[in-house]
């Protein structure tokens, strides 16, 4: 992907402004920009004079021009007009317009964030993507406007932080989801070595430097978690190195100091010279600052072993702890339901023995009924009239 990118770009270098450029006093600035880690292009020789007789027979077709789809160079997913897609413009005429700083930038997409600061001579600029981004900053960056070679650099990242102690299950989106919580997050990425193994580091991106702060604040006085296990993000402000560039030598200020420095070429100290002797003290003073930050790093890895054992065992009896806590509501909650039970086998036999006695009495009371017809059999034959005799005189009577 990005050898074809470098291609259509290579194709269309003859757009940018780079066919302005003047020689200098540094034999860098005799190569192209857009060219600097290749080799330099074979020269184009022009066709013999016999061949052109007139202008317009030696050339029946018009030149094709070629043409390149913006959309291949935005990865999947890629978020646009990041700020990782921002340019630094330096060595502007004070008097470039707005019009014109945006047009040398018109090949490659949509701009965005225009900024110049004409008293200071520098702007900014925002373009799409990364990928167009570096194109841009290889073909543009030494071009000559006004007589003067322009400086180009990725603006540095002023709303990204580090983001330290991260556990080897953090992946690109744990990270990105749990800082989400505080604004926009235009990258997350967790840091690897070269085998594809995590550092314990990563890289949070935000797109404004309130939602950067933030974080920042909240992590400092609070302990984020990312994982189960308590072992917070360290969040600290992202140090910015530009290992891509660096510093050639067209851009180093010739003071004295830089005159006399330069009076030895590189070279390797002889012994019993006055260089030897006070290079390998230098050597010496480093070799001790090695050997004690070897000793500072075990220490940490020492007390980080020991805290992870540590935190092994917490979790341990907090699990045991738990366990017994569990074990204990489960015993109350047993006791309560055989309380309950209890309770329950009580009411049941209450009403069990109101049953016994409701049944014995009306047994009773058919015992004591059966008794009396019993007796009302028994009594002589001369006894029952009169009874019933009686029983109709007192009917009489209550009727009157």
């Amino acid at each position: 992907m990005e050898n074809r990118n470098m291609q259509q770009a290579n194709m269309l270098s003859s757009d940018s402004p780079q066919s302005t450029r003047t020689s200098t006093d540094s034999p860098a600035a005799e190569q192209s920009p857009a060219n600097k880690d290749s080799p330099a292009p074979p020269p184009q020789h022009s066709p013999p004079a016999e061949q052109t007789d007139g202008p317009a027979e030696g050339s029946s077709e018009a030149p094709t021009e070629m043409t390149w789809d913006l959309t291949s160079f935005r990865k999947p997913g890629e978020k646009t007009f990041t700020q990782r897609s921002r340019l630094f413009v330096g060595n502007l005429p004070v008097d470039i317009p707005e019009e014109k700083f945006t047009s040398m930038f018109a090949k490659y997409g949509n701009v965005n964030e225009v900024f110049i600061n004409r008293e200071r001579g520098f702007g900014f600029i925002r373009l799409e993507t990364r990928t167009l981004a570096e194109i841009a900053k290889t073909e543009l960056d030494g071009t000559i406007l006004n007589n003067r070679p322009l400086r180009i650099r990725f603006a540095t990242h002023s709303a990204a932080l580090m983001v330290r102690n991260l556990l080897p299950v953090v992946t690109n989106e744990v990270l990105e989801q749990a800082f989400s919580q505080f604004g926009p997050v235009e990258r997350a990425v967790v840091v690897t070595d070269d085998r594809g193994r995590p550092t314990g580091k990563g890289i949070v991106e935000f797109a404004n430097k309130v939602s950067a702060r933030k974080a920042l604040e909240c992590c400092t006085e609070r302990a984020l978690l990312l994982t189960t296990t308590p072992c917070p993000a360290i969040v600290e402000p992202s140090e910015h190195f530009d290992d891509e560039d660096g510093l050639s030598e067209k851009l180093l200020q010739k003071t004295p100091k830089y005159y006399k420095e330069r009076e030895q070429t590189p070279h390797f100290a002889q012994p019993g010279t006055f260089e030897f002797e006070f290079s390998s003290r230098w050597k010496a003073l480093d070799e001790m600052e090695k050997q004690q930050r070897e000793q500072v790093d075990k220490n940490i890895r020492e007390a980080k072993e020991k805290l992870e054992a540590e935190l092994e065992a917490a979790k341990h009896e907090h699990q045991l702890m738990l366990m017994r806590q569990d074990l204990m509501r489960r015993q109350e909650e047993l006791r309560r339901l055989e309380e309950l039970r209890n309770q329950e086998l009580q009411r049941r036999k209450q009403i069990e023995m109101r049953h016994e006695e409701e049944r014995r009495r009306r047994e009773e009371e058919m015992m004591r009924h059966s008794r009396e017809q019993e007796e009302l059999r028994q009594q002589p034959e001369g006894f029952k009239p009169n009874y019933m005799e009686n029983v109709s005189r007192l009917t009489h009577t209550h009727v009157h």
